[in-house]
């Protein structure tokens, strides 16, 4: 059932730069999502979507008008951070089927341009090709980059836990065209289903494929089930269709984590796994820099850096200080790029060695230690 509703604010600011799409603001257009991906964890009850969660679509009709004076400016006292737009994920799919009459999406699209802000788009849809045309002024004018989520490669299994999607094997034709068109993709490669999608062949054949259409990234994770309404739903699936994996499905979510993480022996074994696969095919695992450095402030760039260097080292189980680093920086207010090297080698958490890192970021727009190893 579609709901038309009046949203009071559009814009949903982070605290700190979000490093996984280089934003420091989110967006809903809509509540709920046709989709009806059986593992999403926007059914959980903390996102406060009320009805079902697949069928009761709430629209928020005057989005664009919220957006308009939220971006606008003029109406700023202080200037918004400098970063990408994210368009998608959180609560909703903002290509889902309701974006076809209603535009929002779009819409919001032709703002960002208006405003020359870069965007980010997530989504399993391959409605956005509808908008390849203002998706290429965007990144014409600053940077656009499309990103599509994945469980596998397999449109078997898609229609099994992504029942209003379109298959794997369209999103990686779209993925195509727009490399032809000049556009960056990346490839989300989650979540991994445990039992299902995480065997080492799978895994493979699904990274494979993403190098073969270009995809200039792929970011990773494994799934999620927070006790309640999301895992009550998708167990319904596991009993309808694989029951013969309850049982392991009860033991690695058994303790019922308030983020519903699966067991951390099962989540370093996934991580080990992808890492050693996108490594062998040469796929980068986080944003690579050259697609953001100009598009960030100095001091988000090197958040942004350092959280990628702490990610991909504890991803071979190496301790390191550049996320706490990163958290330090994130606070400072003055810009970083005018503090000399013993300044910055003196703020908490520091230190010398990781202030050289933090100047050749500074200077390059990138690490030659993140480039080596992502």
């Amino acid at each position: 059932m579609i709901t038309e509703t009046q949203a009071k604010t559009i814009l949903r600011k982070n605290k700190k730069i979000e490093s996984w799409f280089l934003t420091h603001y989110g967006l809903n257009l809509y509540r709920g999502c046709s989709h009806n991906c059986a593992y999403c964890d926007g059914r959980a009850e903390g996102y406060y979507v009320e009805g079902d969660f697949g069928r009761d679509i709430s629209i928020k009709t005057n989005a664009i008008e919220i957006l308009q004076k939220e971006l606008d400016p003029a109406r700023k006292r202080k200037p918004m951070p400098r970063s990408f737009m994210m368009l998608g994920g959180g609560v909703s799919d903002s290509y889902q089927p309701a974006e076809k009459k209603y535009e929002l999406a779009r819409k919001t699209l032709e703002l960002l341009y208006k405003y020359k802000y870069p965007v980010h788009i997530l989504t399993k849809s391959t409605l956005v090709e509808r908008d390849i045309d203002i998706i290429k002024k965007i990144n014409n004018q600053s940077r656009a980059i499309v990103s599509f989520s994945f469980s596998s490669a397999s449109d078997n299994i898609s229609k099994i836990f992504e029942p209003g999607v379109a298959s794997p094997s369209e999103r990686f034709t779209l993925i195509k065209k727009l490399k032809q068109n000049g556009i960056s993709v990346g490839m989300f490669l989650m979540p991994l289903i445990p039992f299902i999608t995480d065997s080492p062949k799978m895994v493979e054949e699904t990274l494979r494929r993403g190098k073969e259409v270009g995809i200039d990234f792929v970011i990773f994770g494994t799934m999620t089930l927070k006790p309640g309404r999301q895992k009550d739903y998708f167990m319904n699936v596991i009993n309808k269709h694989f029951s013969d994996l309850t049982t392991q499905f009860d033991i690695i979510y058994e303790h019922n984590s308030k983020w519903g993480e699966a067991h951390q022996d099962y989540n370093q074994s996934a991580h080990y796994l992808f890492d050693k696969i996108a490594t062998n095919l040469k796929i980068p695992k986080r944003i690579p820099p050259k697609l953001y450095y100009r598009f960030v402030s100095k001091n988000d760039l090197v958040v942004v850096i350092l959280e990628h260097l702490d990610y991909l080292l504890k991803l071979r189980g190496h301790k390191n200080p550049y996320g706490y680093a990163a958290y330090q920086i994130s606070k400072i207010e003055q810009n970083i790029q005018f503090l000399q090297p013993k300044q910055i080698a003196s703020i908490n958490g520091i230190g010398d060695v990781t202030a050289k890192v933090i100047q050749e970021i500074l200077k390059t727009g990138t690490s030659s230690y993140l480039e080596k190893i992502i």
